[in-house]
């Protein structure tokens, strides 16, 4: 499927533009090619395989990084996960969703719903309405209408909960049927934008198959695992739970051995990957189908410097990898002392990092001065880092990232955003299944149920950790790559890696706080963690115990020990929880289009 998006997807750009304006219902606009071309499979599949391709978000369709799948600044840099990385003076909108102060005007925002609404339901609908004329002329069974009916509400579905993730139900319901999608409004009613994408993927998981000929087209688990995430945004365990539970009873899915399994190129689509967005390097310019708006996530200094150095793991989420003496997580007083860094240290003098035990996930998720970065080499410090004062003292979050060995074959040789590769982005996987359930597991205070799943995830997380214990503690330059000869022991884990397995929750409230805590440590950097914070605080006992507004405050507060000034003054407000509705878009439909409560 990836070879064939991209010879497709000139094609699809010159031909949806048929009902841009009334001008065009008069004119041809040039290069344009007629809708009734695709009246026919091959057509068809044409403009499925173009709408596939708005999914990414990347920066081919004029659209900058606010529009990426991976949801890195609205997920990740405005939770506790992250910070924007890089240095205030670039990419200055994320400085402001970092600090939960974001205008109207704020242009990543903007991206997300333009992409959302103008480019991804716009091309779901018109392919809509092409695979219904389509049908009506006989050319086409009805079989076969469904089955593309069916990819194309799913991603429909995809598009609006996205939307929804970042504006909440402030967006504008468009169908096929849409008659004039510049009078409709985005003030809804409540759970109509949740019924609208259950609807789109209850149609789906009834006609997609159980698998897929091509990897990257969505297959009826796909549609019951976003429809249970969906459902879970509002806490609705009771028709999550079936779902999740049909997912697992199929038995096609399965955890890989390794945690890194799913992040690394060699094992895209794997046993448990149930919906990974595919990503194709070298055969267009600058490699923009694996870009995914997160060009800019890619070291930036040092020996193995590129672009630019954003999205850095904060502090806090080092932290929370920390573990007891039976390797469990101090979920109380993982952040009252930081593990070392090495911020304000250059790569030339001392560091010691901290010999305190750590769950095994953490040099995986995050890159560390004194550890092994893949098959780099040893992580310099400072001289790795863009500016440590304003990004934090950590690499961007390495889980996209790609190993030395296949830079040039499995990443781009093009363009200035050399970091672009073909890893795939595992958008839902088993694990999500298994910790979803055990969330609802939680909910209901089946324990063992909850006990089960998690130590599921648990277990797997101890199967394989980095090694390579680094025996010096100064890294000039001429370190690079490894220093000298037993400079590095390759027998000795690189930090003190020990993992537990939970024997009990004592109640329903330690189960929810270890779910909750499992799904950090497994999901981190992955773009989930503010929107997961958002949904738990409508929970009772909220975050193990903290609401959304005091955990994140607690968090700027405490971060100021590792970056002095960037949270300075800085608090989070329940105004918060979602982004402004763009005011391009107000300006667009004045009078149609209104802004979110707060704003």
């Amino acid at each position: 499927m990836k070879k064939l998006s991209i010879i497709m997807v000139t094609v699809f750009l010159l031909t949806m533009s048929y009902s841009c304006s009334e001008e065009f219902l008069t004119k041809a606009p040039l290069g344009s090619t007629s809708e009734n071309v695709f009246y026919d499979a091959t057509g068809i599949d044409a403009l499925l395989i173009g709408t596939y391709a708005i999914v990414p978000g990347s920066s081919l369709w004029d659209i900058s990084w606010g529009a990426s799948i991976q949801n890195w600044t609205y997920g990740s840099a405005a939770s506790d996960d992250a910070y924007k990385g890089s240095e205030l003076t670039d990419q200055v909108p994320v400085n402001d969703i970092e600090r939960w102060e974001v205008q109207s005007t704020n242009g990543y925002p903007a991206d997300k719903y333009k992409l959302g609404i103008g480019m991804g339901v716009d091309r779901a609908n018109k392919t809509m309405k092409v695979i219904n004329a389509t049908e009506e002329a006989g050319t086409i069974t009805a079989d076969k209408a469904n089955l593309y009916k069916a990819e194309a509400r799913f991603l429909r579905a995809l598009f609006y909960f996205e939307l929804r993730l970042v504006f909440g139900d402030y967006v504008p319901i468009l169908t096929e049927e849409t008659e004039d999608p510049l009078v409709v409004s985005n003030a809804n009613a409540d759970g109509a934008v949740l019924t609208q994408i259950i609807t789109d993927l209850e149609f789906a998981w009834t006609n997609l198959p159980e698998s897929q000929a091509q990897v990257g087209r969505p297959t009826k688990y796909a549609a019951m695992a976003l429809a249970a995430r969906a459902y879970l945004q509002d806490l609705k365990y009771a028709e999550a739970k079936p779902l999740l539970d049909n997912i697992i009873n199929s038995g096609k899915y399965s955890l890989m051995p390794n945690f890194i399994d799913n992040f690394n190129i060699a094992t895209n689509n794997n046993a448990e990957s149930i919906f990974e967005i595919q990503a194709n390097v070298n055969d267009i310019n600058e490699s923009l189908n694996a870009e995914m708006g997160i060009g800019l996530n890619w070291p930036h200094g040092g020996d193995i410097g590129m672009c630019c150095g954003f999205h850095q793991p904060s502090q806090n989420l080092v932290n929370a990898h920390k573990v007891d003496e039976n390797g469990l997580p101090m979920f109380d007083t993982f952040n009252d002392v930081d593990l070392a860094n090495d911020a304000g240290i250059s790569s030339d003098e001392t560091f010691v990092p901290t010999d305190h035990a750590v769950d095994p996930r953490l040099d995986y998720t995050v890159s560390r001065r004194g550890i092994p970065f893949k098959d780099w080499g040893i992580n310099r410090g400072s001289n790795w880092v863009r500016k440590q004062t304003e990004g934090g003292p950590y690499l961007p979050a390495p889980k996209p990232f790609f190993n030395q060995s296949e830079r040039y074959s499995l990443s781009t040789t093009t363009g200035w955003q050399t970091g672009i590769n073909a890893n795939n982005y595992r958008y839902l996987r088993y694990s999500h299944i298994l910790l979803w359930r055990a969330e609802v597991a939680a909910s209901e205070g089946d324990l063992g149920r909850a006990l089960d799943l998690v130590n599921q995830i648990r277990d797997r997380a101890d199967n394989q950790v980095v090694m390579g214990k680094v025996l010096i503690t100064e890294l000039p330059t001429s370190v690079y790559p490894w220093g000298a000869e037993g400079d590095v022991d390759w027998d000795q884990p690189a930090a003190n890696y020990q993992l537990g397995l939970y024997s009990a929750f004592a109640d329903a409230n330690e189960a929810m706080t270890a779910v909750q805590w499992e799904q950090r440590l497994e999901f981190a950097t992955e773009g989930m963690r503010f929107f997961d914070l958002r949904r738990w605080d409508g929970l009772p006992n909220k975050i193990g115990g903290k609401s959304m507004v005091d955990l994140l405050n607690d968090f700027a507060v405490a971060d100021l020990r590792v970056r002095p000034s960037f949270m300075s003054g800085k608090s989070f407000s329940e105004g918060d929880k979602y982004q402004p509705i763009p005011q391009a878009q107000l300006d667009v439909q004045p009078d149609v289009l209104v802004q979110r409560p707060g704003y």
